[in-house]
């Protein structure tokens, strides 16, 4: 016996987006737009790939950067990583084009860290995200914070809770991290073995630790709000002041940090309290005011988020909120003549706005009512050798089991089809 051939599969860590799938991933895209559009943000794509060193900047020494990132050497030599976030990118594109603030933009795409794979993680993700870059207004801060809760409302989740910290500016979190390193190693056997490292080169990173030893030593670790200095703290009372305006509810906590190092002042996360809590975020972000200068541009403030696709759809699951969408197709053409009818009165329909399929192959009356049935179409158009003689179409309702069937004039078909469906109102 022959071996079988080997099938190709998707790589750990990532899947397909079939077509069963793919409605309510428009539609959840559809929803973001839309919530960053009103709120005048302009949509903006960056590389796929872009300089390694546009990502490094970021936070050397962190796990994104020394062991997640995916890197390449180009043919040129160059030095090339995919895109594990959207924000140094989106900066890079700011340094380089120079555009007018404030610059409002939202982004969307895929992303990609080697990590391991879980639910809610994966190694090809996708990402919504805004930053306004340009302003440090704290009223900004709120803006990008409600245009977050505004896309959640939205998609209907209701188990959502939102943290907030402020990370000061640089000078208050390199005098925080001093004080946390020096407690840090008073505490270090106490620590969980996989934190100890993280001591001396991102001890922030130890207060992410969902390790129980680790969290016991955290509980009692000095807070960031401790050093704060004047400005931080009106910046962030503002912030808070701006939330409760707008009635949305939130949790100071001065334990959180963002997993990269360019974060100051405000930072933010918005948790389903319907997923497990090791991958409970849905959308975190915060200020970066130092992160252009960093890429080379001039001192330049900016706020933003990334919102996961995935853990967002994750969380609409464990509250079953945001269902698929019912089907696109609006007219199912069954024609048992030779098909060409079908062929051009889909065509006629699609060009006067009408979400039109059909059967090929010529099968039977029977298979092409099943297919338009399964399609979800509301309506089916039938055709046979009667209505070619007489030139006229069938109109069947496909969820209306009371309705009659209708017979009209080939030439009025669209816009009966039309008034139907209710398109002409």
């Amino acid at each position: 016996m022959s071996k079988k051939a080997n099938t190709f599969q998707t790589p750990i860590g990532t899947r397909d987006l079939l077509p069963d799938q793919s409605p309510r991933w428009e539609a959840v895209t559809d929803v973001f737009s839309s919530v960053a559009s009103r709120s005048g943000f302009a949509l903006v794509d960056t590389p796929i790939f872009e300089d390694v060193g546009v990502f490094s900047r970021i936070g050397e020494g962190t796990d994104l950067v020394g062991k997640e990132m995916y890197e390449f050497l180009d043919r040129g030599d160059r030095r090339m990583a995919l895109r594990p976030e959207g924000t140094a990118a989106i900066c890079r594109a700011f340094v380089q084009h120079r555009p007018a603030v404030p610059w409002k933009v939202y982004y969307r795409g895929p992303y990609f860290r080697y990590e391991a794979p879980q639910a809610g993680r994966f190694r090809q993700f996708h990402q919504f995200g805004i930053e306004s870059i340009g302003s440090d207004d704290p009223d900004i801060d709120v803006e990008v914070i409600a245009l977050g809760w505004d896309v959640l409302k939205t998609v209907g989740l209701e188990r959502v809770e939102l943290l907030v910290n402020s990370m000061g500016d640089l000078n208050t979190r390199k005098r925080y991290q001093q004080s946390l390193t020096e407690f840090l190693e008073q505490h270090l056997l106490e620590l969980d073995q996989d934190d100890r490292s993280k001591v001396e080169s991102h001890p922030l990173r130890v207060l992410d630790s969902k390790r129980p030893a680790t969290q016991s030593v955290v509980a009692e670790a000095p807070l960031i709000d401790e050093f704060l200095d004047k400005d931080a703290e009106e910046h962030f009372e503002r912030v808070r002041e701006g939330l409760n305006a707008l009635s949305i509810p939130f949790t100071v906590e001065p334990k959180l940090v963002r997993g990269l190092d360019y974060y100051t002042h405000t930072t933010f996360e918005f948790q389903s309290q319907a997923l497990e809590s090791a991958q409970n975020a849905v959308c975190g972000g915060g200020r970066y005011n130092g992160l252009i200068e960093e890429l080379g541009g001039p001192p330049t403030p900016g706020i933003g988020f990334g919102m996961g696709i995935e853990r967002l759809l994750l969380a609409c699951d464990s509250e079953s909120s945001f269902p698929h969408p019912s089907s696109r197709t609006q007219v199912w053409v069954v024609d048992v003549t030779d098909g060409s009818s079908a062929r051009d009165l889909t065509h006629l329909l699609r060009i006067n706005g009408v979400f039109a399929d059909r059967s090929f192959d010529g099968r039977s009356m029977r298979s092409q009512v099943r297919s338009a049935d399964r399609s979800g179409a509301q309506i089916a158009l039938i055709i046979g050798e009667q209505e070619i003689d007489e030139s006229t179409i069938s109109i069947r309702m496909l969820r209306d089991d009371q309705a009659e069937q209708l017979v009209v004039p080939r030439d009025q078909v669209v816009s009966q089809v039309r008034q139907l469906l209710g398109l002409d109102s």
